[in-house]
């Protein structure tokens, strides 16, 4: 049994029993044995779950294996190393013997972190070209996103990008992709559980809101399918709601008034603790979560801490990087 499993059985946040379903690596979806000649738009629209990609041409070459993590990244320094670096860190350690590059989607980011701190992270591209330039051949792409969203179609536009630049390339999902359709895991659940183990202990009048980011992709839906995995499993006056999507603080609130909830706690549902974390959610200003929760009579917590920073996540983030990689390995 994985440590995190053991650590969330004494959760005390969340009452109902949960079995964890066997991880799947491939997807359950296939195209129907009758179609003989698929286009290659009928190909892609078919490919779901870890994506792998050989190109015959390139067959002969030597498998030179590079693994490529991608994230959005974080100008904040301190949170950097608790979570991205620290989940980057755990890959190699599962790859000891691999080559590991860490690459940041955010153009924005790699320019302030370049000005700010002297180094320069890569863009997914931009370590794709010096792996290739450099001999590697199959390289497995991994994604630290939470949800499949618009930063995760950035991960997916790299891949068709330079699939076939390469022996072999595969991409893994991100933390949440399966829902436990088609006989997959059920990463939400699996990541609500990880993330529980940090959730403080709630008397009657407690509340936990867990901020996420949202987003304008149809991914959003996400976030309704969290808040019901919460209560199935058990999870009282637990509330999923987003920055920069739906559902927000103001469709909270009314919950907490009917609930009679007089105390909460907000924590992130991030990889890093950055500028969403430290003041949307918990600065001074008039405007941030805490403050219009204070205005409104609740007396407010702060988790101010990346997803990356629990143990029990950055397992689950280890695990879909191995399944990038056993898609590389694998022989079909």
């Amino acid at each position: 049994m994985k440590n995190w499993k053991k650590a969330l059985a004494v959760s005390l946040a969340c009452t109902a029993a949960w079995g964890i379903a066997a991880p799947q690596t491939e997807a359950a979806y296939q195209l129907n044995p009758e179609v003989k000649k698929p286009t290659m738009a009928l190909k892609t629209a078919s490919e779901i779950g870890v994506l792998k990609n050989e190109n015959p041409e390139l067959k002969n070459l030597a498998n030179k294996d590079a693994i490529v993590v991608m994230t959005f990244g974080t100008t904040f320094k301190d949170t950097r190393a608790k979570t991205i670096d620290a989940t980057v860190n755990e890959i190699q350690a599962a790859h000891p013997n691999v080559k590991v590059v860490t690459a940041y989607t955010s153009h924005i980011i790699i320019k302030r972190v370049a000005e700010k701190e002297g180094i320069k992270f890569p863009t997914p591209e931009e370590a794709l070209e010096q792996l290739k330039a450099d001999g590697y051949s199959r390289v497995a792409l991994v994604s630290l996103d939470v949800i499949p969203g618009m930063e995760y179609n950035y991960d997916m536009g790299v891949y068709q990008n330079y699939k076939n630049q390469f022996k072999k390339m595969t991409l893994g999902t991100p933390l949440m992709y399966w829902q436990g359709q088609e006989e997959q895991a059920d990463d939400v659940t699996e990541t609500l559980k990880a993330l529980s183990s940090q959730f403080p202990k709630q008397g009657k009048d407690d509340a936990i809101l867990i901020m996420a980011h949202g987003t304008p992709n149809i991914s959003n839906a996400y976030y309704s399918v969290m808040q019901a995995k919460l209560d199935e499993m058990g999870c009282k006056n637990v509330f999923i709601y987003t920055v920069e999507g739906w559902p927000n603080l103001e469709t909270v609130l009314p919950k907490l008034k009917k609930n009679g909830i007089k105390h909460v706690t907000l924590m992130p549902m991030m990889m890093v603790a950055g500028d969403h974390a430290n003041n949307d959610m918990a600065g001074d200003e008039e405007d941030s979560h805490k403050s219009v929760l204070e205005k409104a009579g609740y007396k407010v917590d702060a988790y101010i801490h990346g997803i990356g920073e629990n143990k029990n996540i950055r397992d689950l983030y280890v695990s879909r990087a191995n399944d990038a990689w056993n898609a590389l390995e694998a022989d079909k």
